[in-house]
């Protein structure tokens, strides 16, 4: 039975708008488990960055808890999320943000160096991460101007996975590239879950969302949809999306 990893209780939060509280999540109970592969959908509005961004330490509620690895992180500092986040968590955007004036390798190792200190020990596992993706040696000095949209997302993969974190966060992830390069990272996600990576997605693409275990489905904050699939495989992919487009359409998707 897998145990739990990151959960929330009562979680709320609000912005202020115009003088007025925009309460964009409301009183939300969550509980994700260890090895889950769960994809949150919803509406444009309905809060899924908005959590995503506070399941992960990158913003904070205004109420409730969230314990993640059974730690309370609502009420730590701004330098103690910083830390903690490097140390458990993992993140892949829309738009990679990798840094312009470094190589492939090195953008990978910027941050895993701040953590782990054996840099030989890293080199090589950067490499050997990356050429899993299906980058070679002779991309690694190349800098990102020279890299294609899915190329770089690639990159930001092995960036956000290199210091094996207990989540790996990642938001509309395929949002920026072509079907080809799309299928090649959700490729490598696939990889990573089947390996025991923990993973919590954002995404509004029913392709992305068939590689979850766990669909969740989010209007006005809350939670209205809760969808169980196996590990993805694409022996199943029909059974597959005809039961998650059901599901999504029962939810007004």
């Amino acid at each position: 039975m897998a145990s739990s990893i990151l959960k929330t209780e009562k979680l709320c939060k609000s912005f202020s708008n115009g003088g007025l509280q925009q309460h964009v999540i409301k009183n939300l109970d969550l509980e994700i488990l260890e090895g889950d592969f769960t994809v949150i959908m919803g509406s444009s509005g309905s809060g899924k960055s908005t959590l995503l961004y506070a399941l992960s330490g990158m913003d904070k509620p205004n109420m409730g808890r969230i314990l993640f690895d059974g730690k309370e992180i609502q009420n730590f500092s701004n330098d103690e999320l910083a830390v903690f986040r490097r140390g458990n968590c993992g993140f892949v955007f829309q738009s990679v943000y990798l840094l312009d004036n470094q190589t492939v390798l090195d953008n990978v190792l910027t941050g895993a160096l701040i953590v782990q200190k054996n840099s030989a020990e890293l080199v090589s596992k950067a490499k050997a991460l990356l050429k899993k993706t299906g980058l070679h040696e002779e991309d690694f000095k190349k800098y990102p101007n020279q890299l294609s949209g899915g190329e770089a997302q690639r990159v930001g993969i092995v960036r956000a996975i290199i210091n094996d974190p207990k989540i790996l966060f990642a938001d509309e992830p395929t949002g920026q590239l072509n079907s080809a390069s799309s299928k090649d990272v959700l490729n490598i996600f696939s990889e990573v879950h089947k390996n025991g990576q923990s993973i919590v997605m954002v995404t509004h693409d029913l392709k992305t969302a068939l590689r979850a275990t766990r669909v969740l489905y989010l209007r006005d904050g809350g939670i209205v949809g809760d969808y169980r699939m196996p590990v993805y495989g694409e022996d199943d992919l029909k059974e597959r999306r005809n039961g998650l487009t059901k599901f999504l359409e029962d939810m007004g998707w």
